[in-house]
């Protein structure tokens, strides 16, 4: 074998993937004739490039069952927290609500100190996911009572919400944000039940009749707002949302009303099922067909219960609305906090999305719905830019999956840069050097591997094409080696052979960075970790080297 490629996808998103910093700028004067530039700071590269902050290269294929209490103590990498964000945002709420409810499961098994089945990165994407529909629950609410507070009239200005601030997974142990996350949905269900209970007040005022000192219509419209208060409540729910029931249907029309007293009791009823956040606007629809009906209860019965049933139907519609009001909004929400992050000081840019920030803004400040080429926009951007950051998670894994290589088995391993994105990770295995050694090429989503030999192209003599098979024969089981560990690191990786003999030639970096770099820096995260991640054994071997055991 002389070359293989494969494209690698993500499987699961490991948790302490963290983001790396940018590449120096390319000086053309600088560059060898292989076209290669050579990245020259170890400690930057290090922390970048050996994504898992020292602990998770002790043992890669240990991802697969872990403690609870291990599963508690992980610490949330800035790379793998904003993919997970990116994730949620092309998820819809169902499935988001799903991952709250995963959460709070995988909590009470810890809590009862059980060995659960799901592995640390399942547990972080449900935490994720949770604390994404949390954070676009608290946006839209603030949101929608900011508009309210510009209206005029009854019943007066929003309660001011009581909801803590957004919550930040990053850098927190899971164990903390469980707890934040029902601290967080406690407080966001009682804020929003207050702001229900007001928009009913509000809704109430366009439902009166010409005279209001009617008793049992009173009573009827209470115990209606009531059960709808309960209803939106219940519905708010993780679980609620996860199942998605079908939303009870309306009552059954009843027998039409014999007179004013039963006419104006059912129309109490019907405009009592209003939902708390229906538009004014349908409320007064359904009112106005309520107050026909009482008109025309006494001269005309027939004609009454056609109003009542019209009213029922503009109950119905505005509840349909309302709920897809709500979504839409918290969706705005979701995708304007993910377009508008900004990845940590000293770590590569994202590329903006100032107009589909702009459609977001409109539609949160000013409540109006995204089009339908509106919103083919923002997701086309939301798109864009979790595909950048899967490239970018992708390329630190596929580094520390090189560098593991070398960590198992011994030998050199270093990475560089050539032109535009180019990404090259060489690994000189043991025995290999100084002719031969393996290139990893990552670039446009292609992983590449090839047998290189230092030199340039011309006639090789049959001793050293013997040399040059040989080693493309050992690369083979290197490249099943490598897609072990790959996998190991939540990548699905599956070389396809191009080339079956003859290495290629080429220059190694004089200045890549070594693996004794990384190890270094490896440590000293380690230092850092200590509490979160456990330390690898280290034996001295007869080379006199200092290596970690798998």
């Amino acid at each position: 074998m002389s070359s293989g490629f494969a494209l690698p996808s993500i499987e699961t998103v490991a948790p302490a993937v963290y983001f790396p910093p940018p590449a120096p700028p390319l000086d053309p004067q600088a560059l060898p004739h292989t076209g290669m530039l050579h990245l020259n700071d170890a400690a930057g590269q290090a922390s970048g490039h050996l994504t898992d902050a020292a602990g998770q290269l002790t043992d890669a294929a240990g991802h697969a069952a872990h403690q609870a209490a291990d599963a508690a103590l992980q610490v949330l990498g800035s790379l793998s927290g904003v993919l997970l964000v990116g994730r949620a945002a092309l998820l819809g709420t169902r499935l988001l609500a799903a991952g709250a409810v995963r959460a709070a499961e995988e909590q009470r098994c810890l809590e009862r100190r059980q060995r659960i089945a799901a592995t640390v990165a399942e547990q972080w994407e449900a935490a994720a996911f949770a604390a994404v529909r949390v954070n676009a629950r608290r946006h839209a609410l603030l949101a929608r009572v900011a508009r309210a507070r510009a209206l005029d009239g009854p019943p007066g200005p929003p309660p001011h919400p009581d909801v803590p601030p957004p919550l930040t997974p990053v850098g927190a142990r899971l164990a903390d944000l469980r707890r934040e996350l029902a601290r967080a949905e406690q407080a966001l269900h009682g804020a929003e039940q207050a702001q229900a209970a007001w928009e009913q007040r509000r809704l109430a005022a366009r439902c009166r009749l010409d005279e209001d000192r009617d008793d049992d219509w009173q009573l009827a419209l209470r115990e209606g707002r009531e059960r709808a208060l309960r209803r939106f409540t219940a519905e708010r729910t993780a679980d609620a949302e996860a199942g998605r029931l079908p939303h009870p249907a309306a009552d059954r029309p009843a027998p039409g009303p014999t007179d004013v007293r039963e006419a104006r009791r059912t129309g109490a009823r019907i405009l009592g099922e209003l939902d708390p956040y229906a538009a004014p606007e349908a409320a007064g629809l359904a009112a106005q067909a309520v107050r026909d009906a009482v008109r025309r209860a006494a001269e005309d019965p027939r004609r009454a219960r056609i109003h009542l049933t019209e009213a029922r139907k503009f109950v119905r519609d505005a509840n349909r609305q309302a709920r897809e009001t709500r979504e839409a909004q918290e969706r705005a929400a979701l995708h304007h906090d993910f377009l508008v992050y900004e990845t940590p000081e000293g770590a590569e840019d994202l590329a903006p999305a100032p107009d589909a920030v702009a459609l977001l803004r409109r539609t949160l400040d000013e409540g109006v719905p995204l089009g339908p080429a509106e919103r083919e926009l923002v997701e086309r951007r939301v798109t864009e830019r979790v595909r950048a950051l899967e490239a970018l998670y992708v390329r630190e894994r596929c580094a520390g999956a090189v560098a593991e290589l070398a960590r198992r088995f011994g030998g050199r391993a270093g990475l560089g840069r050539g032109a535009g994105q180019e990404v090259r990770l060489d690994w000189t295995p043991p025995g290999w050097d100084p002719g031969h050694w393996l290139r990893a090429t990552l670039l446009d989503g292609r992983l590449s591997v090839a047998t290189m030999y230092r030199g340039g192209p011309g006639e090789r003599t049959p001793r050293q094409r013997a040399l040059d098979d040989e080693r493309c024969a050992e690369a083979r089981t290197r490249l099943t080696e490598l897609e072990r560990i790959t996998e190991s690191l939540g990548l699905e990786v599956e070389f396809t052979v191009e080339h079956t003999e003859g290495a290629l030639p080429g220059v190694p970096g004089e200045n890549a960075l070594m693996l004794d770099d990384l190890i270094d820096e490896a440590e000293q995260l380690a230092d850092t970790y200590q509490d979160v991640l456990p330390r690898p054994a280290r034996q001295r071997h007869a080379d006199g080297g200092n290596r970690r055991t798998g």
